[in-house]
């Protein structure tokens, strides 16, 4: 399957809704964001928009474990990367590796690159 062919929605046999604190860590590690962005950013990623309903619960979740910090500017709150959340993001990618590293070695081998059929 060409890159171009993979269907921008989770097919139906997989249910990806998990792992949106990781994702939202993950972003945040990149700069710090106001929820708005990180919906929009996700969007991007995953092809549908969060709702404020998603969001705010897991950024509220995220603050209160020492995860993120929140700081008011203008008339957004902007989020970024506490120390525990540097911390936290580094353990989270090296598991999320070691758990699913395989799948992607194995799918790069064969699924023709860009331009190949």
């Amino acid at each position: 399957m060409r890159e171009k062919d993979v269907p921008f929605h989770p097919p139906e046999c997989c249910d990806m809704r998990g792992m949106l604190s990781f994702h939202i860590l993950w972003l945040l590690s990149k700069k710090s964001m106001h929820g708005q962005e990180i919906a929009n950013e996700l969007e991007k990623r995953k092809g549908f928009k969060p709702s404020p309903g998603t969001i705010y619960p897991a950024l509220k979740d995220l603050k209160r474990r020492g995860l993120i910090k929140g700081e008011k500017r203008n008339k957004v709150v902007v989020y970024t990367l506490t120390d525990n959340g540097k911390v936290g993001i580094e353990a989270a990618c090296a598991y999320f590796c070691r758990c699913f590293g395989e799948i992607f070695r194995e799918h790069k081998a064969f699924v023709p690159k860009s331009g190949e059929s």
